[in-house]
């Protein structure tokens, strides 16, 4: 794995795994607003409205289901909530994220990463790097203002997270503000929420890669900590501009590695799609978010479901 480079794996974490974002903040519940209808006609690629985050749908007689690409993390005051997007999740009967975005998950994640993120008693995280990746390190944290003896208790995934998080986040990007947060507000107290995995299941994609891995991620997020957030800046541009083709182009840069773009993305994508499958017997309307590199690139949810012979259409 050491031939990807980290801050664009980081890059797509972003769009890739909620449960990131919950190790930094928690999302903050509000106000459920009014649903509003939204047309079901199909629309032909050619004619949908650009200029927003893409919107996909798949719908049979008595089922629609929509799929959208979020963020987990923005800033503050970024203006994607409207149009298409809005109305979907108005009309929707129920919010189905990756995972639960509740006021009791950051308290959940805590647990789970005293049992999944720590080191063994006589074990620090310094200790396992060689000198100049201790420098590197040391380095990084000195320029987060915090004390480098930080995260020495915990695994070198764990440290890789919080060094992907906090340079953005003293940036202005919070999870607060992101993608989940914004749509269970809007949805409110009211509507009905659904999970396509769980926080266990997420750690356990990071907590599961070699000690190797782990320590090359750890350095080399360490290295990019001052270009990370102009490389999440440019990912967002594309996101919001709704150019699909764009923002898989910059996501997939540098992941060469199959084993973890299986792990990480083709193989939640299958699962995901067969859940769609599956649901599709069920009627109702359902709005379905998930990070945006799942949506975008070779073997995209989208590919997953047209390979089980499902069509589906962007509206937005």
């Amino acid at each position: 794995m050491k031939d990807i480079s980290m801050t664009k794996f980081l890059r797509k974490l972003a769009c890739t795994a909620a449960a990131l974002s919950l190790i930094a903040s928690t999302p903050v519940l509000a106000q459920q607003q009014k649903p509003t209808p939204v047309p079901t006609a199909q629309v032909p690629a050619e004619q949908v409205e650009m200029g927003g985050p893409a919107l996909w749908k798949v719908a049979d007689e008595d089922t629609t289901i929509y799929l959208f690409g979020t963020v987990h993390a923005l800033p503050k005051d970024v203006d994607w909530y409207k149009g298409n997007v809005a109305d979907a999740l108005a009309s929707s009967d129920i919010l189905v994220t990756e995972i639960m975005m509740t006021p009791d998950a950051a308290t959940n994640m805590q647990s789970i990463i005293m049992n999944t993120g720590m080191l063994p008693a006589d074990q620090k995280l310094r200790d396992l790097l060689d000198e100049a990746q201790r420098a590197s390190y040391d380095a990084a944290m000195t320029k987060l203002g915090m004390p480098v003896e930080t995260f020495d208790r915990f695994e070198p995934w764990y440290a890789s997270m919080m060094l992907s998080m906090l340079p953005i986040m003293k940036e202005g990007y919070s999870p607060e503000s992101g993608v989940e947060a914004v749509l269970t507000a809007k949805g409110g107290e009211a509507k009905p929420r659904g999970e396509l995995e769980t926080i266990e299941f997420q750690m356990s994609l990071f907590d599961q890669l070699p000690l190797e891995s782990q320590i090359t991620f750890l350095v080399q997020a360490a290295e990019g900590v001052d270009t990370i957030k102009g490389m999440l800046d440019r990912m967002v541009a594309e996101w919001l501009e709704g150019d699909a083709d764009g923002l898989a182009e910059l996501m997939n840069e540098g992941l060469t590695d199959q084993v973890l773009a299986e792990r990480l993305l083709y193989q939640r994508n299958s699962s995901w799609a067969e859940w769609i499958d599956t649901r599709l017997d069920t009627p109702g309307t359902v709005f379905i978010a998930v990070g945006a590199g799942h949506l975008a690139g070779d073997k995209s949810v989208q590919d997953a479901l047209e390979l089980r012979g499902i069509e589906i259409s962007r509206v937005q």
